[in-house]
């Protein structure tokens, strides 16, 4: 049983064919660097056992401007199918990631913050109200906003992530819909 008291459908059905997907972690953080950057670090040991290609890895300040730069250049590069990003969703005037990325976004997957407060919620009760993780597309890469907490971190990606960056997920996949996301 999940948070809400139902059970999810759908799963990993491992006969089938494995896509890796390229993914890249951002940190964002006035306090971390890549060496004292744990929850960044969590993701790229999650990305990689699941079968992933790290894309890239980086850690900026919470710093509009340099949290945009990074994604941008990402996107850009053509090298990245998924950016999954840790910090600066919470509600603190440093916390910025929100407003960072969202205003990029193309579309925005409104089921991934209920999701993942849901899932949340089952790890630290109401305290998931602190959080403004989203998520989204920008430019046909699918983009990941979560907090900057290893737990949440761990959360985010094993419990929601993971499965939708899954080719093998059905009843569907984000995966699935990646050679369609730019169609016009």
């Amino acid at each position: 049983m999940s948070a809400a008291g139902l059970t999810p459908g759908g799963g990993i059905k491992p006969d089938l064919p494995f896509t890796p997907v390229r993914v890249a972690i951002l940190t964002i953080s006035d306090t971390r660097d890549e060496e004292s950057d744990t929850s960044g670090q969590v993701l790229v040991d999650r990305v990689k056992a699941a079968g992933h290609e790290l894309g890239g890895r980086a850690v900026v300040r919470d710093d509009i401007p340099q949290i945009r730069d990074q994604v941008r250049n990402w996107i850009a590069s053509g090298q990245v199918d998924a950016i999954v990003t840790t910090g600066g969703t919470g509600l603190t005037g440093r916390d910025v990631t929100v407003e960072a990325l969202e205003p990029l976004f193309n579309k925005k997957i409104d089921g991934f913050s209920v999701i993942f407060h849901m899932v949340s919620y089952a790890s630290v009760g109401l305290s998931t109200l602190q959080s403004r993780a989203t998520a989204g597309l920008i430019d046909g890469v699918f983009v990941f906003c979560l907090p900057g907490s290893n737990g949440a971190v761990r959360d985010g990606w094993d419990k929601v992530i993971s499965a939708q960056l899954d080719s093998r997920h059905k009843p569907c996949n984000m995966v699935e819909l990646m050679p369609r996301l730019l169609e016009q």
